[in-house]
Parts: structure tokens; sequence; C-alpha cells
């Protein structure tokens, strides 16, 4: 499960990024708001960590940029900011969950594992390629209106790229998002996964870029 952590301070940073990776989470950190509101918009993340107090762009402007952008992540706002009506003001700004600091780094873990879980039960809307439709909150695969059996490696892979039709996520950025932190992964472990949905769903569904890595075409 790959974070975005947005914190400014190099020790508490560095002290999250160490605690949720031996949870499994994938971490990716930044240090200002200007980069925080970019990845937000750019990467797909299955949750964030937000601090308020951010150089550059503050914690609130950043949310309220990629709510208005239409980014859906869940974010965890976590700060020293405790008085009820920041809390209030960070929650109506469209954060998730709202921590105080200092937090214990499982009671984070079980948190961001809980925003995720609520994100995952939301209706989410049906990704579609031609005659291919991906329905994320039922995890199934049609073609033509017959349901195609994926493992769930291949469904989680698929969903990833038919997300971002049109652009290209390298074979590092895939494995980021479908295997754990300090999980063993074999050299041709993504390459493998996309021959088996070719097989499945035709050839044309996924592009290789060669020597970048892998699309699924905009219609």
């Amino acid at each position: 499960m790959r974070l975005l952590l947005a914190e400014d301070d190099p020790l508490l940073g560095d002290g999250l990024r160490a605690g949720l990776r031996q949870q499994g989470f994938v971490v990716d950190w930044v240090r200002d708001g200007e980069a925080a509101e970019r990845e937000l918009r750019a990467a797909p993340y299955a949750a964030a960590v937000l601090d308020l107090g951010l150089p550059r762009l503050d914690g609130l402007e950043v949310l309220a940029r990629a709510r208005a952008a239409g980014c859906t992540v869940p974010v965890l706002v976590l700060t020293a900011r405790d008085a009820v009506p920041d809390r209030i003001r960070g929650l109506d700004g469209g954060a998730d969950d709202y921590v105080v600091k200092p937090v214990d780094l499982f009671e984070l873990g079980a948190r961001l594992r809980a925003l995720v879980r609520r994100a995952h039960g939301q209706a989410q809307e049906q990704l579609v390629w031609q005659d291919v439709v991906l329905d994320p909150a039922a995890r199934r695969v049609t073609q033509a209106g017959v349901e195609v059996p994926l493992s769930g490696r291949e469904f989680d892979l698929l969903a990833l790229l038919m997300r971002h039709q049109g652009r290209v996520q390298s074979r590092e950025q895939l494995e980021d998002q479908l295997y754990a932190w300090g999980q063993e992964v074999e050299s041709n472990a993504i390459e493998v996964h996309v021959h088996h949905l070719r097989r499945k769903l035709g050839a044309g569904l996924i592009e290789t870029v060669r020597g970048v890595g892998y699309r699924v075409p905009k219609v």
C-alpha cells in the first residue's frame, strides 16, 4: 500500500517513514506544500498523511486545492494544532481523519488502514476501456458482458493501468503499488502478469513503451 507523507520536520518525517515501512507501507516523503499538492494530484496513492504547518504552501491550502481538482485520496491530517476550531477546519476542508502529534505509530498505521478500507467500501466509478469493464467495488472484470476471471494481482495491476489510461507506469511504480515494502518480488513478475492479462483480455489492452513501462491506451 503506497502512502504520501508530507512532513517538513526531518527527524519526525524520518521516524514516521521508518515506522510505517515496518508495517508494510510504501512511503513517498515530501517536505513542502507545493510538492505535496503536486504528488497528490499526479500519483496513485492509497492514502496520504498531511502536516498542516508546511513551508511554501499551508497544509489546509494543499488539501483545498487537491479536493477542488477532484483528488479523492483519503487524507489523514497529522498536526500539532490541537484546538477544536483547527480540527473543524481540517475536517470541513476535506480531511478524512485528524490526529494530533505525538501519535503512536501503530495507531497511525491502524487509522490509515481503516481510511483505505472505508474508501474501498464506497461506491466507485467503473473503469471502461472499449468492451472491458472493471468494477473496483465488486472486484469484477467483464469483456463484452462476460466475466473474465483474474487473480488478485492481475486485477490490481489492471485497475492501476486503467485508472491512469494514457499514462505510462514504470515497472518500479507498479511494483511499489502491488507489493509491500520488503516483500521479495521476482524480477519478471510484472511482465508475467501483463502477459496473462493480454492472453485473457486481448493484446491491445496493455501497450509496452519500450524502456519506460506499460500503459492502457486512451480510447
